[in-house]
């Protein structure tokens, strides 16, 4: 077998997977938007055949030999190639641990949780849920010390998500969060509190809708390859390649702010997706590099842009004609959406609270990974740590534990990742700053230059380059959190005049 005809091969075997993950991925989408609540156990039944098919596709001898074969020759390859290659051997080796009935169960588990999380959700009932959750971590533990016995289990979960993150590093972020956030949220809170009033009201879904395709088209997404749909929790999703996109939102009819920046973060997650090389379509590389990557962009979109000054003075206008109900001005506006007050829901939390919520989820899973808390406790060291971090009493578990679908989905080690993509913006805003007159671009509804500085530096990428090199290819330098509370401090000095 020549280079070329092992290359060629690698090309149908991406695009054989790519469609297995188009499948597998339809099905999670349906399930999560418009699929009756009662047919999990069907959903169940096609994910855990076409895992089994992908599973044996993965570690079958004739992939593995094809891998071997081309990583022994790799200075033949091309940079696509190579990371091609680098990448696909590392996921089968991870899955050759794991035996493939219990990869196919685990497969089976997250279909289950994620229907028993939405019923319990809505119905406050922790009960039914904490036996799937248990069931959840246990897992976890298992996969952990199948494919990295030598490591700490949380370890391994958080590499998986942010390719070189460790408790230890996580440790020293929050640390350094902690030490600038808390004594500038006691400055905030000995001031007046800054007035929202003009977001509440009665906003009907439609309305919502025609105002967040309105958003989806400003920021800059192609329509033709975008859908928008609704979901108890809102994410976005790749359907088989960046060619086909789709993000999720949830109306809320009392406010509309809540869609509004929900639209914006999963617009950003689409952004980076869509905006992948036309060449990494159907390979391994047609996808975000880490999820903190992928965070960096929605939370840049959705707070650095969409709760700047600039940004509100351009769209008070637009949210003037969907919604004539209300009044007052942009700097209204402005100062609205950047109320700073610890609340109960971590996806409506404002800049400076945000990562205090992501700090309870980190501890916990933390310490359920070293044996120092079980399942059953959540709910009370929840209400605890709320308690203790942002000073609010939680009413309920619907509000506390049972918020996020994270869990549920088996995105456990996921959560710091919201944090580091925080951090990650402030210092693209600062190096983007230097060529691009961004608040001007903002302030006129002109994202064209903000998105081609992203797409040059970090979208067209895809997953050719590892996190660290996709971050110093964007700043040119090495990542400093300190940026992102000086950004943070700058910001609510003058919202709140400390």
């Amino acid at each position: 077998m020549t280079i070329q005809e092992a290359r060629e091969k690698l090309t149908a075997l991406q695009q054989k997977m790519a469609a297995f993950e188009h499948a597998s991925s339809l099905i999670f989408y349906d399930g999560a938007t418009a699929a009756p609540k009662g047919v999990a156990d069907n959903r169940a039944q096609s994910l855990g055949i076409l895992s089994q098919e992908m599973y044996l596709l993965g570690t079958g001898k004739e992939t593995v030999e094809l891998l071997e074969y081309l990583d022994a020759n790799r200075e033949e390859l091309d940079d696509h190639g190579k990371r091609e290659v680098q990448l696909m051997l590392k996921d089968i080796r991870m899955m050759q641990k794991i035996p493939m009935a219990e990869y196919v169960a685990f497969q089976k588990l997250m279909v289950e949780a994620d229907d028993v999380w939405h019923r319990a959700k809505e119905n406050n009932d922790w009960a039914s849920f904490e036996p799937v959750l248990t069931k959840v971590f246990d897992f976890h533990r298992k996969i952990a010390a199948w494919c990295a016995p030598d490591r700490e289990p949380y370890d391994y979960w958080l590499d998986r998500n942010e390719e070189g993150a460790t408790m230890e590093s996580c440790d020293r972020f929050f640390a350094t969060l902690r030490e600038h956030i808390v004594p500038l949220l006691k400055k905030v809170q000995s001031k007046p509190q800054l007035e929202n009033r003009m977001l509440k009201g009665h906003f009907s879904a439609q309305d919502q809708e025609k105002f967040a395709r309105e958003l989806m088209e400003l920021i800059g997404l192609p329509m033709d390859r975008v859908g928008l749909a609704t979901t108890e929790h809102p994410f976005t999703i790749s359907l088989g390649s960046h060619l086909d996109e789709r993000i999720t939102t949830h109306y809320h009819e009392d406010d509309f702010s809540n869609s509004m920046y929900s639209v914006i973060h999963e617009g950003g997650h689409a952004l980076y997706d869509t905006g992948s090389a036309p060449e990494l379509a159907y390979t391994v590389l047609d996808c975000g590099v880490s999820m903190g990557i992928h965070e960096s962009q929605s939370r840049f979109f959705e707070n650095i842009i969409g709760r700047s000054r600039a940004f509100c003075e351009y769209i008070f206008p637009v949210v003037q004609k969907h919604f004539p109900q209300v009044q007052g001005s942009a700097e209204e506006l402005y100062r609205a959406v950047n109320r700073a007050e610890p609340g109960l829901i971590r996806i409506e939390a404002d800049e400076l609270t945000y990562a205090l919520h992501v700090m309870v989820r980190y501890e916990l899973e933390k310490r359920i990974f070293a044996g120092e808390l079980e399942v059953k406790d959540l709910p009370a060291e929840w209400n605890r740590l709320y308690r203790e971090y942002l000073g609010v009493e939680v009413p309920d578990d619907r509000r506390g534990v049972l918020q996020d679908s994270h869990w549920a989905g088996g995105n456990i080690g996921y959560f710091p990742s919201y944090a580091l993509g925080s951090a990650y913006g402030a210092q693209y805003l600062r190096k983007m700053k230097e060529t691009v007159d961004v608040d001007a671009c903002v302030r006129a509804g002109n994202f064209a230059p903000i998105d081609a500085w992203l797409r040059e530096r970090i979208w067209k990428y895809g997953s050719l380059l590892t996190p660290a090199e996709v971050f110093r290819n964007a700043v040119g330098e090495e990542f400093d959190p300190t940026v992102f509370t000086a950004y943070l401090e700058e910001k609510f000095t003058d919202l709140y005049d400390l």
